[in-house]
């Protein structure tokens, strides 16, 4: 089927009063983007952030009246409106989605790989892993920290903690790397879901665990790895630490460059710092707790 789409350029305040202006006239489908590079971070369950400055996207099938949508939006909207419309071509979308996924390699040995395409190294270590619901595939730069940083321990027979496991993709590559036990823990329920998931189809379900923060149990770990954003790594310092037992590792990202120092600073009494990594305008702290 062939469609068209309206692209409405809009701010944070009036992205969501225009979504709902084009679900009340049928509009199959709604999506944000950004307008400018503004990064927005993990949000919490339930919870929409949108950037500054936002591009709403409508779409709808190519024979629709879309002088009638305009006419309608311009009505509505108490500020000029400020839109695109573009013909898109009939394509197998899902295919197209799908075409977009590669196998990833981080470090010497370690690869993400999607489901659907073949293997690149059946001797390496694997992770399957799909692009799904919960945030993680290996593409974002504070994922690929992390795993480049587990794939250079010695996880032998340790056990893991993944913080915010998400997708599951850190502590699945942890067992694939020697890991006898991961403890993955999330507040998002969903999080769980996909973390069992992505542990099924790997074959690894019998060494993770998985757990919302008021369900979990009392453990001390040799590794644990927190994949979040700088403020909760600060709030939360006492209760990560409080799963290390001393002379553990642990290593933090979803940190933007300008914010390692202040992270650093707050578990500098508890950890030797060993290193502040970084790819692009983010970066990643670890060190081994005192």
């Amino acid at each position: 089927m062939a469609w068209i789409q309206i692209r409405i350029y809009a701010d944070k305040a009036d992205a969501d009063a225009l979504s709902d202006m084009l679900m009340d006239i049928g509009c199959p489908s709604v999506t944000f983007m950004d307008s400018k590079n503004n990064p927005v971070y993990e949000p919490k369950p339930g919870e929409v952030i949108l950037w500054p400055e936002t591009t709403v996207i409508g779409l709808f099938e190519a024979t629709h009246d879309m002088q009638s949508v305009v006419e309608h939006l311009q009505h509505q909207h108490d500020k000029p409106l400020s839109y695109k419309l573009e013909q898109l071509e009939d394509k197998d979308w899902e295919r197209e989605w799908m075409d977009n996924f590669h196998p990833i390699k981080f470090g010497e040995r370690l690869w993400i790989c999607p489901s659907w395409r073949d293997v690149p190294d059946p001797t390496a270590v694997n992770v399957l892993l799909d692009p799904g619901l919960a945030f993680g595939t290996g593409t974002h730069a504070t994922t690929a920290l992390c795993l480049k940083w587990l794939e250079q321990q010695d996880l032998s027979d340790k056990t893991v903690v993944d913080f915010g496991c998400g997708s599951g993709i850190l502590g699945i590559a942890a067992i694939k790397l020697g890991a006898k036990r991961v403890i993955g823990i999330d507040i998002d329920p969903q999080a769980l879901v996909a973390s069992r998931d992505n542990a099924e189809r790997n074959g690894v379900a019998d060494k993770l665990e998985v757990y919302l923060p008021e369900n979990q149990p009392e453990f001390h770990a040799d590794v644990v790895i927190a994949n979040i954003l700088a403020q909760p790594l600060r709030e939360l310092h006492q209760v990560i630490l409080g799963f290390l037992q001393p002379g553990g590792t642990l290593a933090m990202s979803g940190i933007l460059q300008e914010q390692a120092q202040s992270v650093a600073d707050v578990y500098a009494p508890f950890i030797t710092l060993d290193a502040i990594a970084q790819e692009g305008e983010w970066t990643r702290v670890s060190g081994v707790k005192k």
